[in-house]
């Protein structure tokens, strides 16, 4: 069996797939996994790691505005479909796997007129473009959410969750504190910008931890694609404060050190706090993340912070005030975990199934 997946340019449509590649791997060790990806995303550095073969197309992006790039982007998106028509001729896959990102478009309206079957993984509340324009040609979507259902045909659409890497889940904590030199007696706060970074996050988190000393320890997962000289002025400046620009498998160690996350809001990175039972203080992307964060909010299973009106001090307030109330820091676990389920492994490997047979 062959599989290709694709998604790229940020790692919100990625770490999803890697973690449906890890349930079929296990079940079945017979099968062979082909990533389509960007040129430049910071995906390729984390699928490579694992052993993933890597290919690249051209890709363009649809802006729903006007635009001069909407032009030369139809052309770039007229060469990936003939880029992908030949590698799907030359590699014959069983199925193709995308969670969205327009490098996957393409490719997928390629696999169909092969008569490839695909599968559509819908995550954020609101349906991106890219997943617009693959639905009517997919085989199966499937949702993070119940309620994304109706954005999809009945007929083929289920209600999964959203899948969570293994690995992820297998950090250990003792380990963590040892792996980042962290205080015994001190909470930890886990603060990232994304797969590419956020200057924006950067900054608040920057400007935090001045109010945080002798309050908790943070870990900044700052981004490769975003200048260093503001956090590494905060590392000389702060001793309970260290910076790092890429994280592959020192992730789950990040997270099982951590009391509170601070992130993006995205739903890959928001699963995967759910599935740890970690306390989330989101700063989304202006867009669709802010869509997900207030749908969370008004549930009491996330903090909204925004990053347009709010500054580093009232980011450790409320920091502040997480860390000093432990019921609250229980019922906002409790309730981002009921609202963010994890796909279950054997319904997973059903849809695998159902595809390939």
């Amino acid at each position: 069996m062959k599989i290709i997946f694709s998604g790229g340019g940020t790692l919100g449509p990625v770490t999803p797939l890697l973690a449906i590649k890890d349930i079929i791997e296990k079940e079945n060790r017979d099968v062979e996994f082909v990533w389509v990806g960007t040129k430049r995303g910071p995906e390729r550095e984390l699928v490579e790691k694992i052993g993933l073969r890597f290919v690249t197309l051209s890709s363009g992006k649809l802006r729903r505005y006007l635009s001069f790039w909407n032009v030369v982007d139809i052309f770039r998106i007229i060469i990936g479909f003939f880029q992908s028509f030949k590698l799907l001729w030359k590699e014959s896959p069983d199925v193709c796997i995308s969670a969205g990102g327009f490098i996957s478009v393409p490719l997928h309206w390629a696999a169909w007129l092969l008569g490839i079957k695909t599968w559509v993984h819908q995550q954020d509340i609101r349906v991106g473009l890219a997943n617009k324009l693959m639905a009517p040609f997919a085989k199966v979507i499937t949702t993070s959410l119940e309620q994304n259902i109706k954005d999809y045909s009945k007929k083929k659409t289920i209600w999964l969750g959203n899948p969570v890497r293994d690995e992820i889940l297998q950090g250990d904590r003792k380990k963590a504190k040892e792996m980042f030199n962290l205080k015994k007696d001190l909470p930890v706060v886990f603060a990232t910008g994304g797969g590419t970074g956020s200057l924006r996050v950067n900054q608040l988190v920057v400007r935090a931890v001045d109010h945080l000393k002798g309050f908790a320890q943070v870990i900044h997962l700052s981004g490769k694609e975003r200048p260093q000289e503001l956090v590494n002025r905060a590392v000389e400046l702060y001793s309970d404060y260290q910076v790092h620009q890429f994280f592959t498998e020192e992730m789950k160690y990040a997270y099982a050190a951590s009391d509170i996350v601070v992130s993006r809001g995205g739903f890959g990175t928001l699963t995967e706090i759910a599935a740890l039972g970690k306390v989330a203080i989101i700063i989304p992307k202006p867009g669709h993340q802010v869509e997900n964060v207030h749908f969370l909010e008004k549930a009491g299973a996330a903090i909204f912070v925004n990053e347009r009106t709010s500054d580093g001090l009232h980011l450790a307030r409320v920091i502040r005030e997480v860390l000093g109330d432990t019921v609250k820091q229980k019922q906002l676990v409790h309730n981002l975990q009921k609202m963010l389920p994890v796909a279950k492994k054997e319904n997973v490997l059903g849809i695998v199934d159902k595809l390939v047979s």
